[in-house]
């Protein structure tokens, strides 16, 4: 596909694709520098665009004089027949840029053959049902000075660590930027990239602050699915935007599976296809109950009927065999824990560059006790996607089990900040009390270990959690309140399915938690 943007002002069209300047309907000559500078100024036109910027996205930030970049304007202002003294179409702002202020109107175009004008493009058969997304250029809001490029900066970045999330497709930036100051509705960027979803911005700066507002749109009806502002000191732009772009990685980690899900939830199930499957099988795993567990096994299977060589759901396969053995669902523990390495490696066959896949691998390995084997293939899924939050939090708690609880704390506040609607957020927050209890801060640990329990979809593990944590720091009165949760939710739930399920190495934290889980009669 072939695509054009074109602005439209007075009587004159400004055809990116084609590299022409019309004036009602017939091309006049432009040089190609003016080219791109009534480009970059007509794109921008809601702003100030700074002779720095002029030379960064002009000249490739090469040092020119300030002559150059007045005889460039004087050129773009000839060929619209304007001048420096009517500034009908660009204006100078004195010793800060140039804006473009004239009335205009973007409008994006699709080509393709054999299909007409306006269709929808299709996309790559090994795309036709994988979620997919552009990163549309954030505006600039004001006057940002040298900080004008982190309206591109940012959605360059997000593009680039998008493309390593392997179910996700990522139109690559030289097509999403090209609809720069567009004015298309959510459809025609669904039908001009070929993506179901599309991630817009807003950049502003004001008062020594930085603030970026960014939306998640459903190309396919217009809907948000998800928003959020962030903002932060503009002296400290690095860690900001570093920070921005982790949290908008993971949340999008998140929100697109569950609207997916959601979306699949409106199909006949036996219509689904791989990833409808796969994303709605995700659904029911987190809910960590025997009923949802059991659905999700057979959603993942639905998926591989579908695409035998899809690496996520046998990824899924393992963790559903994994929390079968780690929430003693049955009494073949060494056989469900067999079946969920034999998927991980499967998976890993596949694809073994993706984190989910890697992820499930070293949870294989959490009920045999092997924390280092499992700590590996952690950091590997970490060291793929450094934004990925449940694998960081699942790290964490391998490292407290291992007696790093320095490090786990660290990683576990880390993968809370990443993804603070995350569906093991009660696991994140689990593992932060588990960090307590073995450097002996008990109260501490009891505060952290109540909100895990009371948290949405915490299962009972969790809730055993609750009762060594509080027992520990002299609350018998809560800790007898969790236990009898615990008896209500699993009778046959014992200390020795808590320590399989949670391997700690210390031999003193083992000691204590064993001796209050006892005296509340688990």
């Amino acid at each position: 596909m072939l695509l054009r943007m074109i602005y439209r002002f007075d009587p004159f069209e400004l055809d990116l694709a084609k590299f022409e300047l019309r004036a009602d309907g017939e091309v006049r000559p432009v040089e190609p520098q003016v080219f791109a500078l009534l480009a970059l100024l007509v794109g921008n036109r809601e702003r100030l665009v700074s002779r720095d910027e002029i030379i960064e996205k002009v000249w490739d930030g090469r040092i020119v004089s300030e002559a150059a970049i007045a005889s460039r304007i004087k050129s773009a202002r000839h060929v619209l027949g304007d001048d420096g003294i009517s500034q009908r179409f660009i204006r100078t702002i004195h010793r800060q840029g140039f804006r473009f202020v004239a009335e205009a109107r973007a409008v994006g175009t699709g080509t393709a053959e054999p299909t007409r004008l306006g269709q929808a493009a299709a996309l790559p058969a090994e795309h036709s049902s994988r979620p997919s997304i552009a990163v549309l250029p954030f505006r600039l809001l004001g006057a940002a000075g040298p900080y004008a490029a982190i309206a591109d900066a940012l959605p360059h970045e997000l593009i680039a660590e998008l493309a390593r999330l392997r179910w996700l497709f990522v139109t690559a930036r030289g097509s999403s930027f090209r609809l720069r100051g567009a004015d298309a509705d959510a459809g025609e960027i669904g039908r001009l990239l070929g993506v179901a979803y599309y991630l817009s911005g807003t950049v502003e700066i004001a008062s020594a602050r930085l603030a970026v507002t960014v939306e998640l749109i459903d190309t396919r009806d217009g809907g948000i699915v998800w928003a959020e502002h962030f903002a932060g000191a503009i002296d400290e732009v690095h860690q900001v935007r570093e920070d921005i772009c982790s949290r908008i990685l993971s949340s999008l980690e998140i929100r697109i599976p569950l609207h997916e899900a959601a979306l699949a939830r409106l199909s006949v199930t036996e219509n689904l296809d791989a990833w409808s499957a796969y994303h709605l099988a995700l659904q029911h795993m987190y809910r960590f109950n025997r009923k949802d567990n059991a659905v999700a096994t057979a959603l993942f299977q639905q998926s591989l009927a579908k695409d035998p060589g899809f690496a996520r759901a046998h990824a899924g396969l393992s963790f559903v065999h994994f929390q079968t053995a780690f929430m003693h669902y049955t009494e073949d523990l060494a056989g469900e824990i067999a079946l969920s390495r034999r998927f991980a490696m499967r998976g890993l066959e596949l694809d073994p560059i993706d984190p989910f896949v890697n992820f499930a691998m070293g949870r294989s390995f959490w009920l045999e006790g092997e924390l280092e084997s499992s700590l590996a293939w952690l950091e590997r899924a970490t060291s793929i996607s450094p934004n990925y939050a449940q694998g960081i939090y699942a790290r964490a708690w391998t490292e407290t089990l291992a007696e790093r609880s320095a490090e786990g704390r660290r990683h576990v506040d880390l993968a809370m900040r990443l993804s603070p609607l995350d569906p093991l957020y009660y696991a994140m927050l689990g593992t932060r009390a588990f960090t307590h209890m073995v450097l002996g801060e008990d109260a501490e640990a009891a505060d952290w270990a109540e909100r895990a329990a009371r948290s949405p979809g915490a299962h009972v593990l969790i809730a055993m959690i609750a009762v060594a944590a509080h027992a520990l720091a002299g609350d018998p009165i809560s800790a007898a309140s969790w236990a009898a949760d615990v008896r209500e939710r699993n009778p046959a739930l014992t200390r020795e399915d808590f320590f399989r399920a949670f391997p700690m190495q210390s031999a003193s934290t083992r000691e204590r938690v064993s001796k209050v889980l006892a005296q509340f009669g688990l």
